[in-house]
């Protein structure tokens, strides 16, 4: 998933050309080698091999410490019975069906980036971590690059790009594992330009577990054909730890043909101008920071057609809370990536800096435009987005349109208080739409195929003691700011729902969502049904699921 801006964000974006050329200068990346990985075919499934199981890393062993403290939320840490390092697909397929037979909850942790407690529940017994699966190929046969669910974002890029000069449209985030990326959608700096990464995904291959608790490994695919299409689909946005566990994708970009692996995947733009605009504490009172909202709402509305000039321009308009004390004073960062090889990049660029600014009575510092490779300004971002660790709690939602001047004034009031213990907090206005929007609602299990902008809420603090009241206060500025739709994004006009790498269980909670508009609705809107069936098929024995998981129909 693209990991929300946050205060030290600062610092990585205004200097991301420099910051991009140290995080490179003296490294030279390996290149990947393209490999041929057997495979079957999309109706294809493989019972468990031979082979003896992983070994279980219990309470006792050195390495549990390290497991169960490796998510990147410091609020929750895993200590389930066992941990179980997966580093083949068999493995896998025992470690299900042994826990599916005894009874045993499971879950499953790729990179380790999901923000509520879904691998950390009491309830669960057995923890696959699949960190050492982490392959990247080209397979000959499917024609499409196999990715192993625990390779992290930033090591898939690296080898994509330096071996055949692709990529995926995915997050920021360098740590975030595929396995759940993948299942969540996934959307980043090229998403309005190539769609989700979700969106070029051909075959995944799945662990499941039949009435009898017999597991074995599915391959699906797009193919209309494939009777495990459903199961394909179903992990195009129907969210990670639902139906059984991912093990490996293959993918291949709608319409590519041929056989030359460098054009079965979108080709990143060579250049990219950076830039980025800080504005002050001072100055930015109510009046400012509403007509800096609507600005940049509007602009979004009027620019994010798939066949938008634009489509190339993604950007964060990033919002700080202010702290209680040591404020910098800096009350918003607005950061931009151009695809750089457009002849008229520096004008439009040029023209979203006027546009976003335009009646804003406070002067930002204006950090200048680089030029730079595609590949460091990716590095840059990636870390500029890393650097919040602690606990941490977010919102998301999807919108269709600005807001209103009522919730950006509802939103100036909770980021001015000093009601908190918070290190870090921000709202985080990300550009969406274009070429996300081109799909229709039904062909991916992603729903929210009609926004412009996706919104994340975010807090970070340290101590555990902090914790009721660094939550509370985020969940108060989330519903201050939707409190004419029960306090949640309903889909409607102008919010369309939330986005389900960013899992909040409030809003499964009537007491922070009163809007009568289930949490289902909100994360999948009319594919909810689809995907139930999916998993009545798949998962006839509810031998996967969390606080947010997929219901049986």
């Amino acid at each position: 998933m693209t990991a929300p801006s946050r205060r030290r964000f600062v610092a990585g974006t205004i200097t991301a050309g420099a910051a991009a050329g140290l995080a490179v200068a003296g490294v030279t990346p390996a290149l990947a080698t393209p490999a041929r990985r057997a495979t079957g075919t999309g109706a294809d499934t493989r019972e468990a091999a031979a082979a003896g199981p992983a070994e279980d890393i219990t309470p006792g062993d050195a390495r549990y410490e390290d497991l169960a403290n490796r998510g990147s939320n410091k609020r929750f840490t895993a200590r389930p019975a066992a941990f179980r390092l997966a580093t083949t697909t068999e493995e896998v397929v025992q470690a299900v069906g042994q826990a599916a037979r005894s009874g045993r909850r499971i879950a499953v942790r790729s990179g380790g980036h999901c923000y509520e407690n879904f691998v950390g529940d009491s309830a669960v017994r057995l923890v696959v971590d699949l960190a050492q699966m982490n392959a990247v190929r080209y397979d000959e046969d499917k024609r499409a690059f196999m990715i192993e669910a625990g390779a992290r974002l930033m090591d898939v890029y690296k080898t994509l790009y330096y071996g055949w000069g692709v990529t995926l449209p995915g997050g920021a985030s360098a740590t975030v594992g595929l396995g759940g990326h993948i299942t969540g959608g996934g959307y980043g700096a090229l998403s309005r330009r190539f769609g989700i990464a979700a969106d070029h995904l051909y075959a995944v291959e799945v662990v499941v577990a039949d009435k009898a608790g017999r597991a074995r490994a599915v391959v699906a695919t797009r193919e209309p054909d494939d009777p495990h299409r459903e199961l394909w689909w179903a992990h195009t946005g129907g969210g990670g730890g639902n139906f059984g566990v991912v093990t490996r994708y293959w993918f291949r970009t709608p319409g590519a043909t041929g056989t030359d692996p460098a054009r079965q995947l979108p080709r990143p733009p060579a250049t990219v101008l950076t830039s980025a605009l800080l504005f002050p504490r001072e100055g930015m009172d109510k009046a400012a920071f509403r007509r800096l909202l609507r600005n940049h709402g509007l602009w979004h509305e009027r620019n994010s057609c798939a066949d938008s000039p634009y489509a190339g321009l993604y950007g964060g308009l990033v919002l700080f809370g202010r702290l209680k004390q040591d404020d910098p004073g800096q009350s918003a960062i607005s950061f931009t990536h151009m695809d750089g090889t457009r002849p008229d990049a520096e004008k439009l660029l040029s023209d979203y800096t006027a546009a976003l600014t335009e009646g804003v009575p406070v002067t930002p510092y204006d950090m200048g435009t680089t030029r730079d490779t595609w590949w460091n300004a990716t590095v840059a971002l990636g870390e500029s987005q890393d650097t919040d660790k602690g606990r941490q709690k977010i919102k998301s939602a999807y919108l269709r349109r600005a807001w209103t001047e009522a919730q950006i004034d509802a939103l100036y009031a909770r980021l001015n208080d000093t009601d908190h213990s918070f290190e870090s907090a921000s709202v985080s206005l990300q550009s969406y739409g274009g070429r996300v929007n081109t799909p229709h609602p039904s062909a991916t299990a992603t729903a929210h195929r009609d926004a412009v902008l996706n919104v994340i809420f975010m807090n970070t603090w340290q101590d555990a003691a902090g914790d009721a009241r660094n939550i509370d206060w985020l969940r108060r500025a989330y519903r201050d700011v939707f409190a004419t739709t029960g306090g949640v994004p309903v889909p409607g006009r102008g919010a369309d729902g939330c986005y389900i790498n960013y899992p909040d269980v409030d809003m499964a909670d009537p007491a922070w969502n009163t809007s009568g508009v289930p949490w289902q609705r909100l994360y999948y809107k009319d594919n909810y049904p689809r995907l139930q069936r999916v998993k009545a098929a798949w998962d006839p024995r509810g031998v996967f699921g969390h606080e947010l998981g997929i219901g049986p129909a």
